[in-house]
């Protein structure tokens, strides 16, 4: 009875990694059709002797640290603020998720548009408040170009770990909280021994999507810089596509693709190890 779905489950998603990865062991180059042949891990050993991979990967490590964390600390204290009985709570909710349901190409725009040096909304604003005297180049520096990238990213997938937490709130019953009060506890101790412990299985969900998308962020950057200035946000997703698409060398492509996996892998693991364990507790 299951034959179907899984014979579908096999096409749609095995055979592609699969073939991915046997790709990745060959020299397929569409400039070079006739060239193909089966050259087994050099592909990937030519990634470690590559000097702009390498530097992709201090770059990718930088936006990856910078992004997951800057959108779970958000994150939490959207959900905390979000979990709150307020008036207006349930619109401001429907207002948390529209970055979310914008596409990246979409979001790139957006920002190129807010971030541009001569028509940009960033530097009429500034310069109305009078914080700065003239329009910024802010992309133009490369730390600032990472750094606006990275706020671009967030931006855009914030509003899923929001929705995350919040699920994971609501899970907490609220006799713990009215126990903690009646103890004394204040609001850091009742986040610290009530909320978190509950929470951390919801976080460890978060931190692996969200390093997952950060580590194959491609269109937000693609739109916003291109990678530059430089490869100032030459993450690897953005060699990826340019490696597969520009240069069609699709061998050195998919050994891009699967580093990107293993690295996410490795890093899951990581995750799962440190947090799953300290996630259980006793009700």
């Amino acid at each position: 009875m299951n034959s179907p779905a899984l014979i579908v489950l096999f096409s749609l998603v095995a055979y592609p990694i699969g073939y991915s990865f046997w790709v990745s062991l060959h020299q397929q180059n569409l400039k070079r059709p006739d060239d193909t042949r089966f050259i087994g891990l050099e592909n990937y050993f030519a990634l470690w002797r590559d000097p702009t991979f390498l530097s992709s990967l201090r770059t990718t490590g930088l936006f990856v640290v910078l992004v997951v964390s800057m959108t779970v600390v958000l994150a939490m204290i959207l959900a905390l603020v979000l979990n709150e009985s307020f008036l207006g709570r349930g619109v401001l909710r429907s207002l948390a998720l529209l970055p979310w349901a914008m596409p990246g190409v979409v979001n790139g725009l957006m920002w190129r548009t807010i971030f541009d040096a001569n028509t940009g909304a960033l530097n009429g604003l500034l310069t109305d408040l009078g914080l700065i005297d003239s329009y910024q180049a802010w992309l133009s520096s490369p730390s600032g170009a990472f750094f606006l990238t990275a706020f671009a990213q967030v931006w855009n997938t914030l509003p899923f770990a929001v929705i995350l937490l919040l699920a994971g709130l609501s899970t907490i019953p609220s006799d713990l909280y009215d126990a903690a009060k009646v103890d004394r506890a204040g609001a850091f101790q009742r986040f610290r021994q009530i909320t978190l412990p509950w929470l951390l299985h919801p976080l460890l969900i978060v931190l692996i999507l969200e390093t997952m998308n950060a580590f194959r962020a491609f269109d937000t950057i693609y739109v916003l810089t291109g990678g530059g200035p430089g490869d100032a946000t030459s993450i690897i997703a953005v060699l990826n596509v340019r490696t597969a698409l520009t240069y069609t060398d699709f061998g050195l492509g998919s050994a891009y693709s699967w580093v990107i996996t293993a690295f996410t892998l490795i890093i899951s693991v990581g995750y799962v190890a440190a947090l799953y364990r300290k996630g259980s507790f006793e009700v």
